[in-house]
């Protein structure tokens, strides 16, 4: 055998050697990947559930603070908004008076 024919073996062997080794690490890596994402997603299935139950109790407890008062509270409470919508109707007829003073220039 010549000395090129045995370089030839030799560069071929570890030309084969190299594309086992990063294939290996190709595939190693991805399957890494994969597990690694398969993990997280069931996480987050896992998860899943209590996260929809404590947005429905947080929705529950948010619909409960606007629920509506007792009968006994809700009088008093419309009468302290008649009184607030009255005080704010006053006070707009007050400032639109102002402006058509300021708009005639009287003011």
């Amino acid at each position: 055998m010549s000395n090129t024919v045995v370089h030839a073996f030799f560069v071929g062997r570890a030309l084969s050697e190299a594309i086992a080794e990063e294939l290996e690490y190709t595939v190693t890596h991805a399957l890494s990947n994969f597990g690694t994402t398969d993990a997280e997603q069931q996480e987050r299935l896992r998860n899943f559930p209590q996260m929809v139950l404590d947005r429905a109790a947080a929705a529950e407890a948010a619909a409960r603070s606007d629920s509506p008062a007792p009968a006994s509270e809700t009088a008093s409470s419309s009468q302290d908004l008649q009184e607030t919508l009255d005080e704010l109707r006053a006070e707009i007829a007050h400032l639109r008076a102002e402006l058509q003073k300021y708009r005639s220039g009287t003011a």
